[in-house]
């Protein structure tokens, strides 16, 4: 049998996110995030072409991307639940890393690829938070597709979008258990 880690599995098996909502100050300082960066940066990479970059977002940097969340919701015309929830992911957040997925030219690498490893370094950087012992979440919404707010707002090229939004800081309420996927429903094993 190969050498077990029984507390990495065990986290894994008992492992997670907590509403982004719940979460208070303090965040993790630019110096207890710096490991859980390069965690993060520890995924499946193939081609090593680093398909994706972090913006990290705290302070009053957040407030302004919340108001240009607002404003873009009343140029595009949503309603106010979507708008509100654009709004709200920022303001209720002490940290929140921008994962950036960059599609890089490559005759090897296919872009599916490239969002798969974009995909796999967000759950790296929300394991990894969670591991350190912050709360984290990672949440998407309309902010996080619409073009023009993530051109406009976080300055992102044509070739870049955001795989995620991950959000950490302080848990504010141990969120309760939820009903998890039944393994022998979605597993075929396959021997012959």
């Amino acid at each position: 049998m190969p050498p077990r880690n029984d507390a990495a599995l065990d986290f894994l098996l008992t492992r997670r996110s907590r509403p982004a909502k719940t979460l208070r100050g303090p965040a993790p300082s630019n110096e207890a995030l710096r490991p859980i960066l390069t965690a993060a940066a520890r995924s499946p990479d193939h081609g090593k072409l680093e398909p994706w970059r972090f913006i990290v977002i705290r302070g009053a940097a957040l407030t302004r991307i919340a108001d240009a969340a607002t404003e873009r919701a009343k140029v595009l015309k949503l309603d106010a639940d979507q708008a509100s929830k654009g709004r709200a992911q920022f303001l209720d957040s002490p940290l929140c890393v921008a994962v950036v997925e960059i599609q890089r030219e490559s005759a090897k690498i296919p872009p599916i690829e490239q969002t798969y490893s974009a995909g796999a370094v967000t759950l790296a950087l929300l394991n990894a938070a969670l591991a350190a012992g912050w709360g984290a979440n990672w949440l998407s919404g309309w902010v996080a597709h619409d073009r023009g707010f993530v051109a406009r707002t976080l300055g992102l090229s044509a070739n870049e979008r955001i795989a995620g939004f991950v959000h950490i800081g302080t848990e504010g309420a141990e969120p309760p258990e939820r009903p998890r996927p039944d393994i022998d429903t979605i597993t075929e094993w396959v021997e012959a």
